[in-house]
Parts: structure tokens; C-alpha cells; sequence
């Protein structure tokens, strides 16, 4: 199956895409053959800034791309485009073992400085094996000022084979002289449809379920995929639809805030314990510890260091796993206000019965205030406020959403 099957609803993008592998292609080969290269006014060039909203496929289409250069089908000397998906380039590329593809994902808030000075200098090697260095940096835009400073001068003056395939949610959050040189694609949310078939096709979801989870995730791939396969996911996230209904009285909105951050953190704490655990157990393997037994005499080190890591990891998912039950909250409001206007451009955020319900008793701009006011905690967690503060201020805010002056 070709690397271009999984790029959801974003069929301009994979023409650029295949477009820019097939002289790439054409420029390695001249090479291999020693023959004169040549990339002026090629689709292809060393540096590229894909962006979106989440869950868009940025980092999917990065990664395919990343195949198709990579890739070594025999079907190439025949015409056939790279990115077969099968041979060993386009498979250990997509499974993250090619010795040629770098992809970084960062597990922190921040990348820093030291990190991508070891990203440049690996990027200055040649290809060991493959046809091109590529780095793939999944999370561009936590690069801090100081960091984007450090990669300008290796995205300026690259290595004669090196490929940079920078993510963001947004050009605006890469430094501009960093995006001036890149080429840069805009992906779209995947249609709704085209999400439920993917998850139907590739995951086995009852097409049902795949409609479900795709239309209230708004088609956010990976979110509508962890829906589908997750009891818990479904009712947790359930539970934050609940909370709208729930706003009596100011004791209850300090309850729903106090239960809309355990349930982030209980979000958290699942998915983080599953990779903790992965990763615990490939370390110990690969210093030699049997199963039960003590780490061998040296070794204390790699493990705490590891320990070290997957607590700042914490931090940010759940962090992450909040700002996602915001955005949960912010799509039931804005079925609301599709409700109050009767529309039916409604996502089905939430369910029909509360959204009904939550119309009939407000205004639209009391249900814009409400939005305003989810964003408004938002970017308080991004100043890094405390989370059950900013949450209590928000579902106050839910409950009486007008100033005082407009009231009555």
C-alpha cells in the first residue's frame, strides 16, 4: 500500500508531495550514477514547514514523505512513483528503525538549545545506507527562541543531502526567518467522512463507531481513533460533556472544575503509565536486567535518567490531556450555539438532549461569553497558571457569563 494512503483528505498536498519525491528520485539516481544533479526549479528542496490544526496528519504526511525519499522499489526504473510502502526503505522509515530518518518528538514542554545543536550535527552526516539525512521534527513549535536560532544557520546552509520536515500547527509559530526557508504546506481538517472510513479500513471500527467518533472529534484522526478503541477515553470524555448541565450553583461549578482536572489527570496517568512501562522494560532488557532482578552494577544511572524524563513528560500530558477536555467543552458551546441559530452545521460535540437544553436557557451571546470564556483558561494554563485555579475561573465564568452591568 502505497506511503500516501494514510494523508486523510489531503489530496492537493500528497500531489506536492509525490511531485517533489519524484525529482528527488531523479536527483539521487544522477548521483549514484555519476551523472551532474541537479535541483533548480525541481519540486524538491531541503527544507519544509508542514502545517496545521491538530489532528490534521501533519506529522503522518511528514513521515510518508519522508518514506517516498527513502524509498528503493525497483518499480522506479519502471516509472513507478517512490513510496511504495513495501520495500526497506518506505517500511523501517514508517516503523522508525531507518538509520537515515531522524524524527523527533518531543516528550517536554521545550526543545532547547543542547537538543538541536545534536540535531545539526547530525545532519551534517551523509546518508549511511539510505538515499537522504532527513530530520523530522514532529513538535517545531516548542522550539524555544534561542533553539530556532541555533537550527536558521542548518536549515540556511544544509548538507548536499539533508532534508528538514519541520511541524507546526501554524507558520506564526516558527521563527520567520526559519519559515522563509522553507517550503511550506497547509493541511486541512480531514472530512468527517473520510476519517470514519480510515478508521473503518485500517482499524477495524464497526462503521458506526467510526461515523460516531469522527463527527464529535470534529475529524481529528488520532483523538477519533483513541475514542473508538477506548471505553475509558469515551467515558471520561462523556463525563466533561456533563459538566454545562451541572452548573447550579457556585459550590457545583467548583465541583465540575475540581472533576474536569481529575479526569486530564487520570487521562494522563493512563496513557502515561502504558508508555512508562514499555519504556522501563526495553531499558532493563537492553542493560541486561532479568525480569525481577536488580539492574547490573553501573547501569543506575541510564534508569533515573529515564525516571527523570518521563516525570517532565508528565507534566505536558497532562497538560495536553486538559487542554483537550477544554476543547471538548469549547465544541459542545459551539453546538449550542449552531442550536440557538438553527443551524445544522453542529459537529455533535455533545449530546443532542443537553445541547438542546443548554440552547433553550441562554442566549447566543451568553454562548459566545461561555467560549470566550474556555479560551480565556486556555491561554491562563499556557502562563502556566495553577490548573484547578483557571478551571474554577472558567466554570464560574460557564455558570454567569455576563458582566454585571449587562445583567438583568
Amino acid at each position: 500500500m502505497p506511503v500516501w494512503d494514510d494523508l486523510v483528505g489531503q489530496d492537493r498536498v500528497s500531489e506536492q508531495l509525490r511531485a517533489a519525491a519524484r525529482d528527488a528520485d531523479a536527483f539521487v539516481t544522477a548521483v549514484e550514477r555519476g551523472e551532474e544533479p541537479a535541483l533548480n526549479g525541481s519540486a524538491m528542496t531541503h527544507a519544509w514547514l508542514f502545517t496545521g490544526p491538530p489532528g490534521c496528519g501533519r506529522a503522518t504526511a511528514a513521515r510518508a514523505f519522508a518514506a517516498a525519499l527513502q524509498c528503493r522499489s525497483p518499480d522506479r526504473a519502471l516509472g513507478g512513483a517512490p513510496g511504495c510502502g513495501f520495500c526497506d526503505g518506505c517500511h523501517t522509515t514508517l516503523v522508525g528503525t531507518h538509520a537515515d530518518v531522524e524524527v523527533v518528538r518531543t516528550e517536554v514542554l521545550t526543545i532547547g538549545v543542547a537538543e538541536t545543536r545534536d540535531l545539526i550535527r547530525r545532519a551534517q552526516l551523509s546518508p549511511a545506507g539510505g538515499r537522504w539525512q532527513i530530520i523530522l521534527l514532529e513538535d517545531a513549535d516548542r522550539l524555544t527562541e534561542g533553539a530556532g536560532n541555533v537550527l536558521l544557520k542548518a536549515v540556511e546552509e544544509p548538507a548536499p543531502r539533508t532534508v528538514w520536515l519541520l511541524c507546526t500547527p501554524s507558520i506564526e509559530d516558527v521563527l520567520p526567518t526559519i519559515r522563509s526557508r522553507c517550503r511550506t504546506l497547509s493541511l486541512r481538517t480531514p472530512p468527517v467522512d473520510a476519517v470514519a472510513d480510515l478508521l473503518t479500513r485500517r482499524d477495524g471500527i464497526h462503521p458506526d463507531i467510526a461515523a460516531g467518533v469522527a463527527r464529535a472529534t470534529g475529524g481529528h484522526i488520532d483523538r477519533a481513533r483513541r475514542l473508538a478503541t477506548d471505553e475509558r477515553a469515551r467515558a471520561r470524555r462523556d463525563a466533561v460533556l456533563t459538566i454545562p448541565t451541572r452548573l447550579d450553583d457556585v459550590g457545583a461549578c467548583l465541583r465540575a472544575a475540581q472533576q474536569l482536572v481529575d479526569t486530564a489527570a487520570e487521562d494522563a496517568k493512563q496513557l502515561a503509565a502504558e508508555l512508562d512501562e514499555r519504556e522501563t522494560g526495553e531499558l532493563r532488557a537492553a542493560l541486561g536486567a532479568a525480569e525481577g532482578k536488580r539492574l547490573p552494577r553501573g547501569t543506575a544511572g541510564a534508569m533515573k535518567e529515564l525516571e527523570e524524563r518521563q516525570k517532565r513528560r508528565a507534566t505536558r500530558t497532562q497538560r495536553d490531556a486538559l487542554d483537550l477536555a477544554l476543547t471538548e467543552l469549547t465544541g459542545f458551546y459551539r453546538d449550542v450555539l449552531a442550536h440557538q441559530f438553527g443551524t445544522d452545521i453542529a459537529v455533535g460535540a455533545g449530546p443532542a438532549d443537553a445541547v438542546a437544553r443548554v440552547a433553550a436557557s441562554s442566549r447566543p451571546e451568553q454562548t459566545l461569553r461561555r467560549i470566550e470564556a474556555i479560551l480565556d483558561c486556555r491561554r491562563a494554563l499556557d502562563r502556566n497558571v495553577a490548573p484547578l485555579l483557571a478551571v474554577e475561573a472558567m466554570t464560574l465564568s460557564l455558570r454567569d457569563p455576563l458582566p454585571a452591568r449587562t445583567r438583568g
